[in-house]
């Protein structure tokens, strides 16, 4: 059976330390490749028409052009390269910005190296992750929805118990495996949680769960 090809990872941070250590860790694991590096929005862009990446580890803020506007360059161009927001803190503002523009997740710099990897592994495969810290600060700071929202209760238990684990930040795989069904199972949850709720992506789910407080924030 031929060996998975690595993911292929462009480090995009205005601190030179930041992205040398993130360099020499994210290496070292089996399964990452850097296959490149960025002090800014702009210098991200040459990157990846030099070498695209799957996945881009993006700081929020940076001179010349913040991750913010990056990210809604690079979507709009790349479509299939898949963002996300590594930061040091949480601003409301941000976040709501960076979700709109795309990002396939929010970590926070101080994010365990095990937690990195998961939040790289799952971007890769197109899902969503939400670091645990992360969703306790944004199920306090994150603004309410414009629109009214259907309650919770259109959605059966079993739809709760997934779009809960959802906004943890749990995979596909993870979720398979808590609830002891099958990775497409999942799937079918998600999408019905989608359909019900009004929602498009996984982000816009987790984010819903926050809102509701259907998450624990001492989970």
């Amino acid at each position: 059976m031929p060996n998975t090809p690595p993911i292929r990872v462009l480090l995009v941070d205005d601190h030179e330390m930041v992205r040398q250590g993130l360099g020499i860790f994210l290496n070292s694991s089996r399964n990452i490749q850097v296959v490149g590096q960025a002090q800014n929005g702009l210098e991200a862009i040459a990157r990846i028409q030099e070498n695209p990446p799957d996945v881009i580890l993006m700081d929020l803020i940076m001179p010349e052009l913040d991750g913010v506007e990056a990210t809604r360059r690079i979507k709009a161009l790349y479509p299939d390269i898949e963002i996300i927001a590594l930061t040091s803190y949480i601003d409301e503002a941000k976040v709501v910005d960076a979700l709109a523009a795309g990002v396939a997740g929010y970590v926070m710099k101080d994010v365990k190296p095990a937690e990195l990897v998961r939040a790289i592994s799952a971007a890769a495969q197109g899902e969503m992750y939400l670091s645990p810290v992360a969703a306790r600060l944004l199920a306090k700071r994150v603004s309410p929805a414009k629109t009214p929202e259907p309650a919770p209760e259109v959605l059966t238990e079993r739809e709760l118990d997934v779009v809960r684990l959802v906004a943890r930040g749990l995979s596909n795989q993870d979720i398979a495996r808590d609830l002891n069904i099958s990775t497409k199972t999942v799937k079918t949850h998600i999408s019905a949680i989608l359909q019900k709720l009004n929602l498009t992506s996984r982000t816009q789910a987790a984010l819903y769960a926050l809102r509701r407080n259907l998450v624990p924030l001492n989970d």
